[in-house]
């Protein structure tokens, strides 16, 4: 029970917009959940109201079993590390980390006891008394962590603290968080509009929308199976397709985008004489020579070559329609623009997608 979450039909608007929008959601204790989704989707405000820094209009919050709605920040079970690292510039490294413990008048000797065990998990042992303009965004991101690690919350919030690293400390400090969120087997709510980060650090994912939760679930389920189109898009599903639904016999639907026909396994919300959107990821489309003798492999011309290091996407027109296929970097063939291919949509790989939100 000790930090465990529960958001039932949470709503917050601020004048005439919705910010939050009937949200529900669990968290186990010792999960890290994030809440992913481009600006503007509510998930600052969904955080900000778990932290108390608003007020629901509607709804209840419970962490830990008891319902936090109208308690006060510092009468929460929880700490909120900002993107913005908010350290005092006068004060040196323990002196930062030891300021909650002060306010709550501890002990002197606890006080250092516990700042000098909230540096040791951050790897700053040793940092007590440097100056924070010494130190590495890296650094200070680090003591911002121990500061809200010393008060030993039930509940860690962070309101995406990685984004004014660059890109090398970025991917280090990610591992170096869900390293530490596994050791403390703290609850850890986390804040990003970054898909890849989302899907490296978390347990589970919840893709926000127009202030609702569109999909939750882990990493691999929102990647392989997304339920909608905004989830497959915001997750990098590259062929997005609307299709027209020309029958629907033997387990698969049968599909024509424009001139392109193909197939999809039927999971039962086909309907023969309607549209869908479809998608399919570009690692699941094949892509073959053009002479191969494929059954309902499609012909077609190579468009453009996307280098990205560990893989080539290719961008191929098939009966009209551009269609993105990608090679591993050790199975990538040399390829010109206007040469002929041929490529297959599986039909396992072809997932059905609702509207969404």
């Amino acid at each position: 029970m000790r930090g465990a979450i529960r958001i039932e039909g949470v709503g917050k608007s601020f004048g005439d917009t919705e910010a939050v929008r009937d949200v529900s959601l669990e968290v186990a204790p010792g999960e890290f959940v994030t809440l992913l989704g481009p600006s503007g989707c509510g998930k600052t405000t969904l955080l900000r109201l778990l932290a108390g820094f608003e007020t629901p209009d509607a709804g209840r919050l419970l962490i830990s079993g008891r319902d936090v709605a109208g308690l006060p920040p510092h009468r929460r079970p929880v700490n909120t590390v900002f993107q913005h690292y908010a350290l005092f510039p006068h004060q040196d490294v323990a002196g930062n980390v030891a300021f909650g413990l002060r306010m709550q008048k501890r002990p002197g000797a606890e006080v250092r006891e516990r700042v000098a065990r909230a540096l040791e998990l951050v790897q700053l042992a040793g940092f007590e008394a440097r100056r924070v303009d010494e130190l590495s965004g890296g650094q200070k991101q680090r003591v911002a962590l121990a500061r809200a690690l010393v008060l030993e919350p039930e509940v860690l919030l962070l309101d995406e603290p990685l984004a004014a690293l660059d890109a090398k400390l970025r991917s280090q400090m990610q591992v170096e968080l869900k390293n530490l969120q596994e050791r403390l087997r703290m609850t850890f709510v986390f804040v990003t509009h970054d898909r890849d980060e989302a899907l490296i650090m978390s347990d589970r994912v919840a893709v926000m929308n127009a202030g609702r939760v569109e999909q939750h679930g882990t990493p691999d389920a929102l990647y392989d199976r997304p339920r909608t189109h905004f989830v497959a898009d915001f997750l990098g599903m590259r062929n997005l397709l609307r299709a027209r639904v020309e029958a629907v016999e033997g387990g698969l639907a049968r599909l024509a985008c424009g001139e392109l026909r193909f197939a999809a396994r039927d999971d039962g919300g086909y309907r023969a004489g309607e549209e869908a959107w479809v998608g399919v990821r570009p690692e699941r489309v094949r892509l073959l020579a053009a002479d191969a003798a494929e059954p309902g492999a499609h012909e077609g011309l190579v468009e453009d070559e996307i280098y990205l290091g560990d893989r080539t996407d290719w961008v191929v027109r098939a009966a009209g329609t551009a269609i993105v296929a990608a090679e591993s970097a050790r199975g990538a063939q040399p390829r010109g623009r206007g040469e002929k291919v041929r490529l297959a949509l599986p039909p396992e790989a072809v997932l059905r997608l609702e509207d969404g939100a």
